[in-house]
């Protein structure tokens, strides 16, 4: 086994690809002189040359035009975006000329183009840069969409992210970038080794409830799987890793099994992944569902800058655990109690006791004293919770 980081995968891959076929290229802000951003691109400018490894000017709109423009030509460019969120800049590139062109077409333009870099939140980078994008994009016809977290499947599906004929938005994660996880020897050592777009992975089996999760959020799902089994509640957590095509099946035949289901993902809740999701599964799976499906999100407003204030705007694995317990131990509404009271007291006593107290509210203790004997009863209602 060798230990990999999701950086080396990344840059691996891309090596691979470019080794593998002349018409890859790499085309972004600082990815050729500084090594790319996140040093993914490292090593690459010595080795295949500027002609394929290509400083841009911070024009977003320009150099996503430009690998639209050399993907309808035949060749196959990959563009990194320093984040997503100035993904936004060339939303008209992306969305109008390379998801659309092949439909628009009639088939007779493809555009084998891949759109990669950091989504979502890093560390107090405020709200301009912290959104999750995995929705904005999914919602697309024309565009296959990526978010893995595991270093394996990172190279994996990036290889056959480059190879697929069709647009695609490979989602990556800043904080993820520094994650090591271990690699079979022969898989490492095989180039052309690839995983299945629209795949999902079944990381922990479990019997109790499924929790789907992707990209980082898939690590919080894991480490509240491990909180959960030490209260005896097992949870089987499927990493998503292809958002469009959706994998439902998986998640379907997994619900058969737990019976309960909790959507995990870092953006916002409003047609979100979780949203998606649920549907499906009322769509396709309601009848196995003890339970509603339950969504853990990130806070539906901009993400703050103060870190105090990020770490609560964004779902953390306490969420997560809280949102299983509402699954597997759902609290039930309470209903109202009534409380009568029947005395049982000489007549002259009764005409003296108020008759705010006789109409079932109690009485009062030194006028009780001196009333005999005194029954109470509750005729509906559980008991009250302490509080």
């Amino acid at each position: 086994m060798a230990t990999l980081s999701v950086r080396e995968a990344l840059c691996t891959a891309i090596r691979e690809e470019m080794q593998n076929d002349p018409d890859v290229l790499i085309i972004g802000e600082e990815v050729a002189e500084y090594d790319g951003a996140y040093k993914i691109t490292k090593g690459l400018l010595k080795e295949f040359g500027e002609n394929r490894v290509v400083d841009t000017p911070i024009t977003e709109h320009g150099f996503a035009g430009l690998a639209v423009g050399a993907a309808f030509a035949g060749l196959k460019p990959i563009v990194e975006f320093m984040t997503f969120n100035f993904s936004m800049q060339a939303i008209d590139q992306i969305v109008n000329s390379a998801a659309k062109t092949n439909y628009m077409s009639g088939g007779q333009l493809g555009c084998p183009i891949v759109f990669r870099g950091p989504n979502g939140a890093a560390a107090r980078v405020a709200a301009q840069h912290s959104q999750c994008f995995a929705s904005w994009y999914s919602h697309i016809p024309g565009l296959k969409v990526i978010a893995p977290y595991f270093a394996s499947d990172c190279r994996g599906l990036l290889k056959a992210a480059i190879r697929d004929l069709n647009p695609v938005i490979f989602l990556e994660n800043e904080i993820a970038y520094g994650h090591e996880h271990e690699v079979s020897d022969s898989e490492l050592s095989n180039k052309d080794y690839l995983l299945e777009i629209g795949k999902a992975a079944v990381i922990r089996k479990g019997k109790d409830v499924t929790i789907t999760a992707f990209s980082l959020k898939l690590m919080d799902a894991l480490n509240a799987a491990d909180l959960l089994s030490g209260e005896g509640i097992e949870a089987e957590v499927i990493d998503l890793r292809t958002l469009r095509p959706l994998d439902t099946q998986t998640v379907i035949n997994s619900i058969q099994k737990t019976n309960r289901l909790v959507s995990v993902e870092e953006g916002w809740p409003f047609a979100g992944i979780g949203a998606e999701l649920s549907a499906v599964v009322m769509e396709q799976g309601f009848d196995y569902l003890d339970a509603p499906v339950m969504r853990v999100t990130g806070k539906d407003i901009p993400l703050p800058y103060a870190a105090n204030l990020e770490k609560k705007a964004l779902p953390q694995v306490e969420d997560i655990v809280e949102a299983v317990h509402q699954e597997v131990f759902p609290v039930l509404p309470i209903p109202p109690i009534t409380f009568v009271t029947i005395v049982l007291a000489p007549k002259n006593t009764a005409q003296n006791i108020p008759s705010a107290k006789r109409a079932g509210h109690g009485i009062l203790p030194n006028i009780a004293s001196k009333a005999a004997p005194i029954i109470t009863t509750v005729i509906s209602g559980p008991p009250i919770p302490q509080t």
